[in-house]
């Protein structure tokens, strides 16, 4: 009798092969909600591309059925690319890409439903913040109390929560543009309806209205869409979010990965509560965790965990690893900011010497003025480097508006630095008039700010312009005489602050002001380091004349917000300090839902790490030009002690290097053991001392002084080195104490 074989077990498809047991329920889960917790490292990305290819590859659908939502349109080329290896070009039917690029294409076939025409325009920045100021002016808006640009922002808020015009209330605009911004938003909407134009904000909030509108139309798209898949649903708006839920509501086959722990964008609007509440939002749901890394070591990974999971506000989930154990993350306690670049400098070295390349390393900063001193500390060690995501510090638009303006103060003759801000900000000095300078100064051979105080003085120009004209000679006449009596850094702040460039930024409410003006500050306080300002632009020249190299050979210099989704082999995590990550401004603005936004911040810090992570605190950092004593970040006591290795100087922090954990030696000392600032006053435990060494201040209020431009004054209030001073004749101004002498 002849034994039948046993029937082989079916063979899984190709594509799933090799997918561990969460990623494979995760592709698998086709019917109802779907949400995936995906971890740092855990390989979402082939889930997405996977679960994409088997709904089409099963036969459960077919390619216009799926809507797959990605957040950049490098993500959704990847995604495709994916795709098509798998199941070939049919994926170029899917609805793959990104939420605007989606919302389009619904929109050019409905436009008519928004009051729009099909060949509707999208405007850039650019055009959107010229259309604001036309309407600005129409309704008698002082453009320079409410620029444009600031109440931009603020639209764009609204219409990331999907608020028409008509849904504002008094509440959100409060007393912006005098309270007339709902009124000036509706004038702006109706012009862009009359271009026949919408902004990016509009692409969503249109295509949600006209779904809650045209019931027909958005069953339409339910009965077609038979399945959702989202990537980064942690990082979604409102409005991202009604318009997926809205869609969904027909089969609610929807499927969102994403990772809370992840969620560092709520300053642009994203809502974390959106994940938070999937559940909620659809019962039922079925939810997978991808706990399994293959980036990290155990080590890394136990420290990132350990320190998440402060976090209230999460569905948590642990992360595990079969790498091997490799080093635990280092703490290193330094001096300052320049003892800190100079210790990375020697680790990175190190590294290079053992055969690791510089491009499998990167240094994450919590603001992107603390890669100056990385930045000078590289150029003196010769390694290359890049700053990913912005310029070298010494190229960022603001840094060379105030070079200008130093430059033109050092060396009038420099035509270049003076046409680049004579109206910078605008001072009401046009092209015509700078051509008409250029034209005098061609022809009496002199330079432009010659030609300037030649011109200021006729009848060639309008009054205005006369009048502005005039009055940068004039400044640029009295900050040259300062030179020799006050340090260049007080000159720098000066220049800065009388020029108006200062305010000009701090008017600036978009997501980049801030930084900014903590770059100006940067600035000043790195002239502070030289002898005088001809000495500092000279290095500055120096500095930025370097080569291209290629990336592979260059360390990456970033934020940390620009790191999500990246990862090499070594990180190095700089400033974990009390005043300066957490960032103040979180925790001022947002309270502990800033806080836990920046822990998120300092855990996807972490998990960029493959091989190595290395954390430094300064015992001193000078911020805003002020020596400040700095404890170590409150995220440094709350990493687990046996994933770590502390050391810190002899002195520092409760004296020898300390490894496995902190106790004494994270608790300050006396001011004794701190380190004495170079050619700086010594600190004072408890408070900041002033950079500037051309004084010591000792200035009350109360006391008489005297100003040399603004005369006789009584001071009303002392805030560190700058005074609060009544004048006799100018009025109430602020001033910085070593340009005042008692009366």
């Amino acid at each position: 009798m002849t034994t039948q074989p046993l029937p082989a077990e079916p063979q899984p498809p190709p594509y799933l092969v090799g997918l561990n047991d969460a990623q494979r329920r995760a592709v698998e889960a086709i019917d109802g909600p779907v949400l995936v917790l995906a971890g740092a490292g855990t390989g979402k990305t082939r889930v997405l591309t996977t679960r994409l290819a088997h709904l089409l590859a099963s036969g459960v659908a077919r390619p216009w059925n799926i809507l797959a939502v990605t957040f950049t349109n490098k993500a959704a080329r990847e995604m495709r690319a994916r795709v098509a290896n798998i199941i070939g070009p049919s994926v170029e039917q899917v609805w793959l890409g990104t939420f605007h690029a989606l919302c389009t294409r619904i929109l050019r076939r409905h436009a008519e439903m928004v009051g729009l025409k099909s060949n509707f325009t999208i405007l850039d920045t650019d055009d959107q913040i010229r259309l604001l100021k036309q309407v600005l002016e129409a309704e008698g808006i002082d453009g320079k109390r409410w620029p444009a640009r600031v109440l931009m922002t603020v639209i764009q808020r609204w219409k990331d929560r999907a608020l028409p015009p008509e849904k504002v209330g008094a509440a959100d605009a409060g007393d912006l543009a005098g309270g007339k911004l709902p009124a000036i938003y509706a004038a702006y909407q109706q012009r862009l309806k009359t271009l026949n134009a919408a902004d990016f904000g509009d692409l969503l909030m249109h295509t949600v209205q006209l779904f809650t509108a045209e019931a027909e139309v958005l069953a339409q798209y339910q009965r077609q869409f038979r399945y959702l898949l989202v990537d980064e649903y942690q990082d979604t708006n409102v409005a991202q979010y009604l318009w997926l839920r809205l869609l969904a509501q027909g089969r609610h086959n929807i499927c969102c990965v994403g990772d809370e722990d992840q969620s560092i964008y709520g300053w642009r609007g994203a809502e974390i509560g959106n994940i938070l509440r999937f559940e909620t939002d659809f019962p039922g749901a079925c939810v997978v965790r991808l706990e399994q890394n293959y980036r990290s070591t155990p080590a890394i990974l136990a420290a990132a965990s350990h320190l998440i999971a402060h976090n209230r506000d999460r569905l948590g989930k642990t992360l595990w690893t079969e790498a091997e154990a490799g080093d635990n993350v280092k703490v290193m306690a330094v001096w300052d900011g320049e003892d800190e670049a100079r210790r990375i400098g020697e680790e990175i070295e190190s590294l290079q010497r053992k055969g690791l390349g510089l491009g499998d390393m990167a240094i994450l900063v919590r603001a992107g003025f603390q890669t100056r001193e990385f930045e000078e500390r590289f150029i003196t060690l010769g390694l290359n480097y890049r700053v990913v995501g912005g310029h070298r510090f010494y190229e960022r638009l603001e840094i060379r508006d105030a070079l200008a303006y130093l430059r033109v103060v050092n060396q009038p003759d420099d035509d270049l630095a003076f046409e680049r801000i004579v109206n910078t900000p605008k001072r009401g000095i046009g092209q015509t008039t700078v051509q008409t300078l250029h034209k005098l100064a061609r022809g009496r051979g002199v330079p432009l700010l010659m030609a300037a105080s030649a011109i200021a003085g006729t009848d060639e120009l309008k009054p205005a312009a006369r009048r502005a004209l005039s009055g940068v000679v004039e400044d640029f006449a009295r900050w040259r005489a300062m030179t020799d009596g006050v340090g260049a850094a007080d000159l720098a702040q000066t220049v800065l602050d009388e020029s108006g460039y200062t305010a000009y930024w701090q008017q600036d409410k978009s997501a980049e002001g801030p930084g900014r003006l903590e770059n100006l500050k940067e600035l000043v306080r790195a002239i502070g380091e030289f002898e005088s300002l001809a000495s500092f632009l000279e290095h500055v020249s120096l500095v930025m004349d370097t080569d291209d190299v290629d990336p592979a050979q260059q360390i990456s210099l970033m934020t940390l917000h620009a790191a999500k989704g990246l990862e090499f082999d070594t990180i190095f995590l700089p400033g974990w300090e009390e005043g300066l990550f957490p960032h103040p401004r979180a925790l001022d603005e947002s309270g502990n839902a800033g806080l836990e936004e920046e822990r998120r911040l300092a855990y996807v810090g972490l998990t960029r790490a493959r091989r190595r992570a290395f954390i430094t605190h300064a015992a001193n950092r000078r911020i805003h030009n002020m020596w400040q004593s700095s404890l170590p970040s409150r995220f440094v006591a709350e990493l687990p002690t046996d994933a770590i290795e502390v050391e810190a100087e002899s002195g520092l922090f409760g004296g020898a290097a300390v490894g496995g954990g902190f106790g004494s030696a994270f608790e300050p000392r006396p001011a004794a053991w701190l380190p004495q600032p170079r050619r700086q006053a010594p600190l004072i435990e408890g408070r900041a001392v002033p950079v500037s060494p051309s004084r010591s201040g000792g200035f009350a209020a109360g006391a008489r002084v005297f100003h040399q431009k603004f005369g006789y004054g009584t001071i009303r209030a002392v805030d560190g080195d700058k005074l609060e001073i009544e004048f006799e004749h100018a009025g109430t101004k602020k001033v910085m104490d070593s340009f005042v002498s008692t009366a």
